[in-house]
């Protein structure tokens, strides 16, 4: 059981890969993982005095459908990213496409629920992205598994991935903030604001800031026995992040949201963060590449 000490003081960081595309249209960034993995990423954590640790590159196995294959990667995802967080391990997530967030986040909250059992909001969590990932399959006009994890989480949608580790929501909207957003349907938005989470689009973030914006989404997020930071590389502007699943004009400077990353990493309930969405044949001059390692030193 993890400890409140441990969630405070993170020893290690533990790096862990989610091969697979199988949620998205282009289905190319299922290599993100391994890319990044043969980027020297440990021993360049390990040389700036961060205790970083590669584990498991984890792929769904054969499956009769998207669903299912899905369903298995993020119940591996979940159980590991729970051994993890038990630990008192600090976790990286590198993606493939955002889906895998559904078992990421949902392993973390089962293991700080199992651990504070009073505390029926545990997990808190900051969705960097330009999009919302918040449609059920009743709304999705692509049908499309990673614009959904986010709802599954919040307990809407797909029942197999609502129920991944356990039953019932994993995150509580008052915890939970979106940063960046500038692409969405009615329907997510309308299933947002109804549960009541804190959507900071793009227009916000440049009228006020990306660190006033950031301000506010800590002080959603913090007060929870520990929160993470979820991000789709869409978020990011093409110009700094070209390398990506769905490109999105108009979007965050790399330059910033890595300061600001560095400014969440320094809360004593920070567990870990995951990079989605890497799609290494779209990259230039690894730029892509270069900011998810940026942004894992950042944390670390």
């Amino acid at each position: 059981m993890v400890s409140a000490q441990a969630i405070k003081k993170q020893k290690k960081l533990k790096l862990i890969g989610a091969a697979s595309c199988i949620g998205a249209q282009d289905t190319r960034c299922d290599m993100g993982p391994t890319i990044i993995r043969a980027s020297n990423l440990e021993s360049l954590l390990n040389q700036t005095g961060i205790d970083a640790e590669w584990e498991n590159i984890l792929r769904p196995k054969s499956s009769r459908s998207e669903e299912e294959a899905i369903v298995d990667l993020c119940n591996q995802l979940a159980k590991i990213i729970a051994k993890k967080v038990e630990m008192g391990h600090q976790f990286a997530v590198i993606g493939g496409d955002h889906s895998c967030a559904v078992g990421t986040w949902s392993g973390a909250a089962n293991a700080l629920k199992s651990a504070y059992p009073a505390n029926s909001n545990p997990l808190g969590l900051i969705w960097v992205d330009a999009h919302m990932d918040s449609h059920t399959p009743q709304t999705s006009p692509s049908g499309a598994y990673h614009g959904m994890p986010l709802a599954c989480l919040l307990d809407e949608g797909l029942q197999a991935l609502r129920e991944i580790g356990s039953k019932g929501a994993k995150l509580l909207a008052e915890h939970v903030c979106l940063v960046g957003v500038r692409s969405y349907e009615s329907a997510e938005a309308s299933l947002l604001k109804q549960l009541g989470a804190r959507v900071f689009f793009m227009d916000e973030v440049k009228q006020r800031g990306l660190t006033a914006v950031m301000n506010d989404a800590l002080s959603i997020v913090k007060n929870t026995t520990g929160f993470g930071i979820s991000i789709d590389l869409d978020a990011v502007d093409p110009v700094d992040a070209p390398g990506v699943g769905s490109p999105t004009q108009d979007g965050l400077q790399a330059e910033q949201l890595i300061e600001n990353v560095m400014r969440v990493k320094q809360q004593d309930n920070f567990i870990g963060i995951e990079i989605t969405e890497f799609n290494p044949f779209r990259d230039v001059n690894n730029k892509t590449a270069n900011l998810i390692i940026d942004l894992i030193c950042a944390t670390g």
